[in-house]
């Protein structure tokens, strides 16, 4: 957990697991961008709590948040951000929703604590209350010793807090975080996640977090949204995403594992290769029990090692592994 100089800390929301309906909610939601679909007929519901917006670079994730806030006006679809018609009241939406773009956002010349008390004046505080809620925030996301340096000389990591503190500052219900650890080195992408996971765990914070990053979205979010080419793959609790309808298996075979993964496919198997020559098999319940003997211990392991040695493929590692939402992620996006 990251050290705060000071007990210094957003005011609880009520507990999210006492509130049903969706924080957000989008009804075959399309934007096109000159004859590109950015989004297509994406509909969605966000419910209280932390949920992650996940999918690769360029798959919608930045305009779907810029057209809920209502910076972006869709060619079609109705959205509604916290009970509210983004359409009829985007401005009583973004007074009540903080906001952590993805792009620097700081004004240069000012120092910390008057950007950030500027940012809550911005949303309604009265000057007073914005500068003693910017010196509250700060010392939450661990720049208080720093709140009177000027804003161009912070590094990255810093930048990345303030933008954070910013969107915390008038005390939203609920929290849009575009890319959140973007540029930052991997101690301040630590604490930025913790920072994330105090929020929605123990702050009880609604937010969104955005991000390419499935080990971000894993760590601080109990449910997701996986968006692909502009449409939605997947959605639903991680857990129940991960769930138990197969079995994962570790997979690495001598030489060249491209043309194995071929047959695995072929076979009707899911599967994908990582960065260290593992390759990572999703075995069904039915592939399980096919052909395999009832008290077969491990039928999945039974049917790969058969199937390796039809290849005549040499196996030099096959274990169980536990589903990963890198697994949920490949499967929806079509990567197996």
């Amino acid at each position: 957990m990251l050290e705060m100089a000071h007990d210094a800390s957003p005011p609880a929301a009520p507990d999210a697991s006492l509130v049903t309906d969706p924080v957000v909610q989008c009804d075959q939601l399309s934007v096109r961008y000159g004859k590109n679909w950015a989004l297509k007929d994406v509909s969605a519901a966000f419910r209280p709590g932390a949920v992650g917006l996940l999918g690769p670079n360029g798959a919608g994730k930045s305009t779907l948040i810029k057209t809920l806030l209502g910076f972006v006006t869709p060619d079609k679809g109705t959205m509604r951000v916290l009970g509210l018609d983004v359409a009829a009241s985007p401005l009583e939406i973004r007074a009540r929703v903080g906001y952590m773009p993805e792009s620097d956002s700081h004004i240069p010349g000012m120092n910390a604590v008057s950007f950030v008390a500027y940012c809550g004046q911005l949303c309604g505080l009265p000057p007073a209350d914005a500068m003693q809620r910017a010196h509250e925030v700060l010392y939450y996301v661990g720049l208080g010793e720093a709140r009177y340096r000027n804003l161009e000389t912070y590094s990255t990591g810093m930048k990345q807090r303030i933008k954070l503190a910013q969107a915390l500052v008038h005390d939203p219900d609920l929290l849009f975080l575009d890319e959140p650890t973007n540029g930052m080195d991997p101690k301040g992408r630590d604490e930025m996640l913790e920072l994330i996971r105090d929020l929605a765990h123990h702050k009880n914070v609604n937010l969104i977090l955005s991000s390419h990053l499935l080990p971000d979205v894993e760590y601080t979010c109990d449910h997701v949204v996986v968006v692909d080419k502009g449409a939605v793959a997947t959605a639903g609790p991680i857990q129940a995403l991960k769930g138990t309808r197969g079995r994962v298996y570790e997979l690495r075979i001598k030489g060249d594992p491209s043309a194995f993964i071929g047959v695995l496919r072929q076979e009707g198997f899911d599967c994908h290769d990582t960065d260290e020559d593992v390759i990572r098999v999703f075995v069904t319940q039915m592939a399980r029990t096919d052909g395999a003997p009832v008290h077969d211990p491990d039928p999945g392991a039974r049917m790969l090692f058969r199937l390796a040695a039809r290849e005549r493929v040499q196996v030099r590692h096959l274990r169980p592994s536990v589903p990963t939402l890198e697994d949920v992620f490949a499967r929806a996006v079509g990567e197996v």
